[in-house]
């Protein structure tokens, strides 16, 4: 299959990993920097003369018509914009998250995506995760009975110098704050988890330490979901010294489960009420994985290879993806307007925050050293 990555930032590695190990014919990638192409493939191991290179993605798709599928990873505003190009071309495409600022966006990836027969995949690689995968087939399989409730903590750390890496990150109209760039995961995650179908949200966030930035460093909310469970979301990028965990807690009549470590890959607590053979040994399981984005990412690719070829949903497809993203932005209006919302949101955006915190001001200085957060 014919492939191609647009943007070739921080989380690029990972797409040309999933590549290289499900066997994709990588036809070109894109980036407006030609040293990040270069420094993308050297750090991968791949040749670059065999890989065509583009500062602008429509020319490359212009000039590659053979193009199958697509993964987007730019920066969080560009998303929409390119996914809607390639799927009017007939491109299938892995969107990393948030598939969209707004749900207008996202709306309009669905209709069109429908309307052409493209197959849309949002990229919530920690679906994937061994230990994740297996807390769903114990739901799936009513284990943990009648839910009570459940919570996603992402405590992480991410200092000026992160952000001074690009300017974008930690604005409204490109990123959002910790809970749409770094916690999306794990809110995916929760509601995936806990029946998806959502009632009310009561959201609360804050702009704590990041004050250079537009958008919160820490954001926690209360979720009513349509079954009776209450969700619980903690996010921030507030922790000192460095990330020290992302863990979901699921509590049912029957079962009681916590997924840790740095990003959701460790179980720390496996009880239920019919305890079963293949629980064993499952307590104190590690995945290993080489930075906090895990293994996921080639497992998710290789779902989107057989849903193109059996012509059916990815398993994370952009239903998925919206949901993840409106349970954010519902957060998001909570805070604006400082009342509960109900869901389904019809339609709110990122943007629609500016001013919240008053105007960030990070002074982007491109000769800074870039540091890699934990």
């Amino acid at each position: 299959m014919n492939y191609a990555l647009i943007g070739c930032g921080r989380i690029s590695i990972n797409h040309v990993y999933a590549v290289k190990n499900n066997g994709l014919h990588f036809v070109a990638l894109c980036d407006v920097k030609e040293e990040k192409m270069d420094a993308l493939l050297e750090r991968a191991e791949l040749d670059p003369t065999t890989v065509a290179h583009y500062t602008d993605y429509k020319k490359m798709l212009d000039e590659h018509p053979e193009i199958e599928l697509v993964s987007i990873a730019t920066e969080s505003g560009y998303h929409a914009e390119i996914a809607l190009e390639c799927i009017r071309r007939g491109i299938h495409v892995i969107i990393e998250k948030p598939m969209a600022m707004s749900l207008a966006d996202a709306d309009r990836i669905i209709a069109l995506s429908e309307e052409k027969h493209v197959k849309v995949a949002a990229c919530h690689q920690n679906r994937f995760n061994v230990a994740i995968q297996k807390v769903r087939k114990a739901m799936d399989e009513g284990r943990f009975g009648r839910l009570s409730h459940g919570s996603i903590h992402v405590r992480w750390n991410r200092g000026r110098a992160y952000y001074e890496q690009a300017p974008w990150r930690g604005t409204w109209e490109e990123d959002g704050g910790a809970l749409m760039n770094q916690c999306i995961h794990g809110i995916d995650l929760l509601r995936w988890m806990l029946g998806d179908e959502i009632v009310e949200v009561v959201g609360r966030t804050r702009q704590q330490f990041h004050d250079y930035l537009e958008a919160e460093d820490l954001g926690t909310a209360i979720v009513t979901f349509k079954n009776g469970a209450i969700g619980m979301v903690e996010g921030t990028t507030n922790v000192y010294p460095k990330n020290l965990e992302e863990s979901l807690f699921l509590f049912g009549e029957t079962g009681t489960v916590k997924v840790g470590g740095k990003s959701t890959t460790d179980i720390e607590v496996w009880d239920f009420a019919d305890h079963k053979p293949e629980d064993e040994g499952l307590v104190g399981m590690k995945e290993p994985t080489s930075n906090i984005y895990g293994n996921g990412h080639t497992a998710l690719f290789r779902d989107v290879i057989q849903a193109i070829e059996e012509d059916r949903a990815p398993y994370v497809d952009a239903h998925a993806g919206r949901r993840a993203l409106e349970l954010v932005l519902a957060i998001y209006k909570s805070q604006k307007t400082g009342e509960a919302v109900k869901l389904p949101l019809t339609d709110f955006a990122s943007t629609d925050m500016k001013g919240i915190f008053g105007e960030g001001s990070l002074q982007y200085d491109p000769e800074a050293p870039v540091v890699e957060a934990n």
